[in-house]
């Protein structure tokens, strides 16, 4: 059995006046570190730029060559999976054990790049190839155009995602491998920015020219990344790594291998929470290759849902610059966990989108607003994504953790992708072959999204009870500790002064939710909605100010404990952290006056259906996100037992 080494330390040396940071083997000074982050955001933007291409144009194209729904999923989402669950692991278990000169990763990155850029240029050369092999073969010839161009894409996409499955399985890894260990939460919120900002670029200025510059997007995205992303892999050095602890020479290959994969990765419940909370979030998104076709529906052009996802990009970019900082004080797995809890409210909120169709421009502007307001969590989350897993896996078999993750995720997309389809195809059925059936997509989203949640949050509880944010480190059944010893990141726990700013907040959200409804009532008066007025005035008001009531008494509970954490006594409900409160009350704040312009447009038009499910809808998100909040609140009971504390 190997000695124990650190892969990653987070050790800062002064040498000569001069700050240098270490990782690993690697040692750098401020300037090495701006070179060592700007070759990585150059890549991320090549990448990001590449990945953008596919998910976002392929729909549109199989869908205008006729192709099913079902078959849809079944390309798009059902081969990858199953190219996800044949290669990644391995891939990933290989480059944690891969040394060479070049590193662990870089290697998996450059010799997959010919492969990978030639079968997306060749994707985008689908109609040429297909009419080419149809002039110059006779069996071919019985077959109709549009069946070739499909067979052509789908062989073509499949050679894609498998050589892209080597480079996205070693690429978020490397973060890991060659960042200090105190800049990887400022390094993921620059990489996000950029990784964003290509997205907003690809929405703007790209995206509308989908369907009729198909071949030229492709062979530009193989260029940019064949040419770009290769130069920043020359660029970057990986460091030195010791041999893996805890391993005979023969416990990685062939069977064995296999073994000591699953006997590890799955050695402990935490990692099983984890690994099924990400797969049913993959059920829940496998639905989104048919968002296009949900917006298509609500009446807006490719321009305008190009924009919306450019401005929104842009605002997220924003709101990163100021969200990464938080990521470690606030620990990336309690951000994760609050996020994806509340974020299940959004999907319940869109549901109002079955009863209610507005025209597609008042439509794109009520959008744009629930997207720029919703940027500041959703840069908080999204910034947290990876460094949660790097606070929850071991440092040592980082990629096969992550691997045996998406083993799993990709198992359960594979069969998602498929039934995404035929449910999409079932609703279309009983709605006369309408479009209407892509409303639907938010009640998938909303039932896998929720069984997610109940997983992380046994991830959170368990974490918890290894430890937490004071003590918490890896379980690793071939260390003879049982556990992985890794940094301790200090936390800022819950404190007082914040948790009273959010609870004005709340405080405004549900006054406003009642205040605003005699103004609106009026409004219905004067427009002659008398139906209207009064479901207002008989269910939706005494709808509001029931859930203002509610967040009265939760209020006066979480006081209470606040009160009893100072003297040391026990907690009878728990306490929330501050600052995922401040998001989201901001967050659910500005959904009031999002809701409001809602009620005026309908009223407006005369849509007086509209006006009261608007109403409804805000009083039942009232209720839910108070519910939801008492929720947390009990997660936290016998953990937040303490305010005002900072780890030091």
């Amino acid at each position: 059995m190997h000695a124990s080494h650190p892969i990653s330390q987070n050790v800062v040396t002064v040498s000569s006046g001069n700050k240098t940071y270490h990782c690993g083997t690697l040692t750098y000074t401020r300037m090495g570190l701006f070179v060592l982050f700007a070759w990585l955001l150059w890549g991320d933007f090549c990448f990001t730029m590449m990945e953008a291409v596919v998910p976002s144009i392929l729909p549109l194209k199989l869908k205008g060559l006729g192709c099913s729904n079902w078959l849809m999923g079944l390309i798009l989402t059902t081969a990858p999976g199953i190219l996800n669950m044949a290669v990644c692991p391995y891939v990933s278990f290989k480059s944690d054990r891969y040394r060479s000169r070049w590193g662990r990763r870089i290697p998996f990155i450059i010799w997959t790049m010919p492969f990978l850029c030639g079968s997306l240029a060749l994707m985008g050369l689908g109609d040429d190839i297909g009419g080419a092999l149809q002039r110059n073969s006779e069996f071919l010839r019985s077959f109709a155009p549009a069946t070739i161009t499909i067979a052509l894409i789908a062989v073509f996409l499949i050679m894609f995602q498998f050589f892209n499955m080597f480079v996205g399985s070693v690429f978020w890894y490397l973060f890991n491998d060659v960042v200090p260990a105190q800049f990887l939460a400022r390094f993921m919120g620059m990489f996000k920015i950029v990784g964003t900002g290509a997205g907003a670029l690809y929405n703007f200025f790209i995206f509308k020219y989908a369907e009729s510059h198909m071949r030229e997007i492709f062979i530009g995205a193989a260029v940019l990344y064949f040419i770009g992303f290769g130069i920043a892999c020359l660029m970057i050095k990986e460091g030195e790594y010791p041999p893996p602890e805890g391993e005979r020479d023969n416990s990685s290959r062939g069977l064995n291998g296999i073994r000591t994969f699953f006997k590890e990765s799955f050695s402990h419940r935490l990692y099983w929470f984890r690994f099924v909370s990400t797969a049913f979030a993959a059920v829940g998104g496998a639905i989104w290759t048919f968002g296009i076709f949900f917006n298509r529906e609500m009446g807006m052009s490719l321009d305008q849902i190009g924009k919306i996802g450019a401005i929104s990009s842009i605002a997220m970019m924003a709101a990163m610059y100021f969200m990464a900082i938080f990521v470690d004080r606030w620990h990336p797995l309690r951000i994760t966990v609050y996020g994806a809890l509340f974020g299940v409210l959004g999907s319940v909120m869109s549901l109002v989108w079955i009863f209610v169709t507005l025209p597609g421009e008042y439509f794109f502007w009520l959008n744009l607003g629930n997207a720029v307001i919703g940027a500041f969590l959703g840069a908080l989350v999204a910034v947290a994504g990876l460094p949660t897993e790097m606070r929850i896996f071991p440092q040592s078999r980082f990629g096969q953790f992550c691997s045996a993750q998406a083993m799993l995720r990709s198992t359960f997309t594979v069969i998602a992708g498929i039934l995404a389809g035929l449910f999409v195809d079932l609703v279309k059925y009983f709605c006369n072959g309408s479009d209407y059936a892509y409303r639907f997509i938010f009640l998938w989203v909303t039932v896998f999204s929720g069984i997610s949640v109940i997983f992380l949050i046994k991830v959170y509880i368990e974490w918890y009870r290894l430890g937490g944010d004071k003590n918490f480190h890896p379980p690793a059944s071939w260390s003879p500790k049982g556990i992985e010893e890794m940094p301790i990141v200090p936390i800022v726990g819950p404190q007082t002064k914040w948790l009273n700013i959010s609870f004005l907040l709340f405080d405004g959200i549900m006054g406003l939710s009642v205040l605003s409804i005699p103004a609106l009532m009026w409004w219905m008066y004067v427009k002659h909605q008398m139906f209207a007025f009064k479901w207002y005035g008989l269910a939706v008001l005494p709808l509001c100010i029931g859930g203002w009531l509610c967040w009265i008494v939760l209020k006066q509970k979480i006081r209470r404990d606040i009160a009893a954490a100072q003297t040391g006594s026990p907690l009878r409900n728990g306490i929330p952290h501050h600052g995922m409160l401040i998001i989201l009350s901001s967050k659910f704040l500005l959904a009031v006056g999002i809701w409001v312009c809602q009620v005026l447009v309908t009223v407006s038009l005369n849509m007086e259906s509209g006006t009261i499910v608007f109403g409804i809808a805000n009083g039942i998100t009232n209720f839910l996100l108070i519910g939801t909040l008492y929720l947390m609140c009990r997660i936290e009971r016998g953990f937040s037992v303490t305010v005002d504390e900072r780890m030091k």
